[in-house]
This record gives structure tokens, C-alpha cells and sequence, in this order.
């Protein structure tokens, strides 16, 4: 007799002994006695075998292909179409038709962008989940036809902004900017069209998101980054700077923050990674140095500069 213990099957007179799967008949054995402890196991493994010399010349025998693309709606299936011309027609007479594919103006659209947006996201060091993401905002553009006498590359670039703050990875427009085609203003526009128009579940980016990207490019330590957070987290209570753009508050506090630490960059070098004007962080650092005892623990209070 055999016995289920749990999800674990054991022969009932040699619960310890190891069991052997008998891969023709799909029986469980045990070693011991014999018995046959479960029956009609399911076989996981692959439903061929390879005969290479060695791995690397194995090929991958999976039958189910690519997992389907859902943003690709386009009609795969190839239509016959009549020659035209002298070639038209055969030795007697008969219209000759030769196989040809038909892309429409939006499937062309459509790929075009995704290719568009593939190289975006490569330039922005951004993997494939804000592609889907900023395809699919895409194609709920397309569907609402708000594409019709705007900037293809404009909507595009709004598209992929848009993604990566979905997908907790912010990035300013600046940096969208830097790796598209269109102006600043273009892609605000219709980053405003795309927000009320279609639903994307955006967020207004906050400092706190931009912070940690901010302090590794300037190859700063941790604990800068956990001082510059509290100091962002603070800063919002103060009314002078609430409403401020996020890159210019991150960016004051990162400079605070690596003071404090004796991790000191300068205002030009937060301004070239973070792109905030450096009189824009000059301006919102001496805010912040007024309200200091507010924004840094007792520990740091000190050790910040009274005048810069």
C-alpha cells in the first residue's frame, strides 16, 4: 500500500526509501519493495531528444514559437492581387496573379513607431517593459485618432515619457528630448493631449523618483542618496518650494546632501547630470538653507555651510 504524505508520496512500509519514476509506464517505485506508489505521473520533460555532440550545436526544439505580441493587430495573411501590364498574362490568355502583401497606412504607423520606440528606449537604458507600455499608449492613441496634424515623433516621444513614469522609471523631458527628434515644447503638448484623451494611469513625477537616478550618475554613495530623500520628503512642506519642478528640488537637495557628507559636488556638475539650471538650484538651496533645522537631522544641522 503507498501513502500520501501531504503532497509527498512515500511507500506506507519504506516511508524513507527513494523512489524511482518509471518514465514509460509513468509509475512512481519504490526502491525497496517494489510498489508501484503512484501511477500515471505526468512526464515535464521535453518531448524529444537531441542527438548534437554538444550543447552548443543543440538547436532549441520548442514548437509554440514567440509569445504573441498584443500590440500587433496588423493582418499577417497574404492576399493575391492581378499583374498588371504585358506580364499580366500567361501564354493563353489567362490573368497571371502574383502574391503580394498589403500593409495599411496604420499598421505602417504602427511599426514605424514601435521601431522609433525601440530606439528610444535603447538610448535611454530602459528594458522591455516600458516598450510594451509606451506601444500600447501608442496604439490607444491611434484607436482615438489623435495622431491626425500633430508630430508623429512628438507623440511618439510623449508616449515613452509617459511609460517610464508608469513603470516607476521616470525620466524629464529633457532627457526625452535628448533622444528624440522633436522640441520640448512639441512633446508637452502632446503630453497633455495624450493625459486627457487617453487613460494612462499617469502620475505627477515626484523629486523623490528622480533622486536616486540623480546620485549614482554623480557616483555618489548611499548615504547620500538616503539624506537627500529625507530632505526631499521635507522640502514639500515648505511653501516657496512646493510646486517647484522635482528636477530642481532633487537636484538642491542632492548638492545639500553631499555637502553634509563631505561628498561636496559642484553646482555645475548637479546642473550637467540632472538639468536643472544652476541658478534655478541656487535659488531653491538658499530656501533650503533658511529652513536647515526643518530639512537635516540634529547630526548634519552643523555641518552645513551659513552662506555659499
Amino acid at each position: 500500500m503507498s501513502r500520501s504524505y501531504g503532497n509527498i508520496l512515500k511507500c506506507e512500509s519504506h516511508p524513507y526509501a527513494p523512489l524511482i519514476e518509471d518514465h514509460r509506464a509513468g509509475d512512481m517505485v519504490c526502491t525497496e519493495c517494489g510498489l508501484v506508489v503512484g501511477d500515471r505521473i505526468i512526464d515535464v520533460s521535453s518531448e524529444w531528444r537531441t542527438f548534437a555532440n554538444s550543447e552548443k550545436e543543440s538547436t532549441d526544439m520548442c514548437r509554440v514559437g514567440a509569445a504573441m505580441d498584443p500590440n500587433n493587430e496588423g493582418d499577417l495573411s497574404t492576399t493575391i492581387g492581378r499583374a498588371t501590364g504585358s506580364a499580366g498574362f500567361d501564354e493563353n490568355g489567362k490573368p497571371i496573379y502574383r502574391s503580394k502583401n498589403i500593409e495599411s497606412s496604420a499598421d505602417k504607423a504602427r511599426r514605424m513607431a514601435t521601431r522609433e520606440i525601440m530606439e528610444m528606449a535603447e538610448r535611454l537604458s530602459v528594458d522591455k517593459s516600458i516598450v510594451n507600455t509606451a506601444q500600447y499608449i501608442y496604439s490607444n492613441v491611434q484607436k482615438n485618432k489623435l495622431i491626425k496634424g500633430r508630430s508623429n515623433n512628438a507623440i511618439i516621444a510623449a508616449c515613452m515619457y509617459i511609460a517610464c513614469n508608469n513603470e516607476s522609471v521616470p525620466r524629464t523631458f529633457k532627457e526625452i528630448c535628448a533622444v528624440s527628434n522633436s522640441s520640448k515644447k512639441d512633446i508637452g503638448r502632446c503630453f497633455k493631449m495624450i493625459k486627457k484623451e487617453v487613460e494612462t494611469n499617469y502620475t505627477s513625477t515626484t523629486p523623490v523618483d528622480l533622486v536616486t537616478r540623480f546620485c549614482s550618475k554623480l557616483n555618489l554613495p548611499r548615504p547620500v542618496f538616503k539624506l537627500a530623500e529625507e530632505i526631499v520628503k521635507k522640502a514639500t512642506n515648505i511653501e516657496s518650494i512646493n510646486g517647484r519642478s522635482p528636477t530642481s528640488v532633487a537636484s538642491a537637495a542632492i548638492y545639500i546632501a553631499a555637502e553634509v557628507t563631505s561628498n561636496n559636488r559642484s553646482f555645475e556638475d548637479i546642473s550637467k547630470i540632472c538639468g536643472a539650471a544652476v541658478t534655478t538650484i541656487k535659488q531653491i538651496y538658499k530656501t533650503m538653507q533658511n529652513n536647515v533645522a526643518m530639512l537635516l537631522p540634529p547630526e548634519y544641522k552643523n555641518s552645513l555651510k551659513t552662506s555659499n
